[in-house]
């Protein structure tokens, strides 16, 4: 008999897999190449929609974008970016499947108030935003806290969704 290692998922954890979605600005992303079947990770730019999913803006020439149109299965790892040992911080693999995202300017905007330097390839033709819609994911919080997450836990609560939505302040002035 095998015993599951992982905690249940509390508030704590709950808010700490949101926060690493939410503040990330890059991570590495897994696909499935399509001519080998084998894993192929890069990283990648990344940025969360304001319902917690995270969203990354891909060139269509990439290998890892070509991956996803053929098979959305998608594996990402964001962790936090503190100093010191790089295995005591948080971090959190998430299953995802990939979707392209219909165009949104809000979301366009919102990325270019926290990536500016994003200016000189977001509206280049074959760019991209694709939603990675957690399935479910696995939580590192620390040495002995472990946590099996549903896509609930790492998706922001709809009432927190709607304050995030009509807080312009992380946009920027409007033209």
């Amino acid at each position: 008999m095998t015993t599951d290692p992982f905690l249940a998922p509390d508030d704590r954890a709950r808010a700490l897999a949101r926060r690493l979605i939410d503040t990330a600005r890059h991570a590495s992303l897994g696909t499935l190449d399509p001519n080998s079947g084998a894993p192929l990770v890069t990283r990648i730019a990344l940025q969360a929609d304001p319902d917690g999913a995270p969203v990354a803006l891909l060139s269509g020439l990439a290998a890892h974008a070509h991956a996803l149109a053929l098979d959305p299965r998608a594996g990402l790892m964001v962790a936090g970016d503190g100093s010191g040992d790089p295995m005591a911080q948080p971090r959190l693999s998430v299953l995802a499947r990939a979707v392209v995202a219909a165009p949104d300017p809000a979301r366009r905007d919102r990325w270019l108030a926290r990536d500016p330097r994003a200016q000189l390839y977001i509206d280049l033709p074959d760019f991209r935003f694709w939603r990675l819609e957690p399935q479910s994911g696995l939580l590192n919080a620390g040495f002995g806290r472990a946590y099996r997450l549903a896509a609930a836990d790492m998706l922001k609560p709809p009432a927190a969704e709607e304050a995030v939505e009509g807080d312009d302040s992380s946009v920027g002035p409007s033209p």
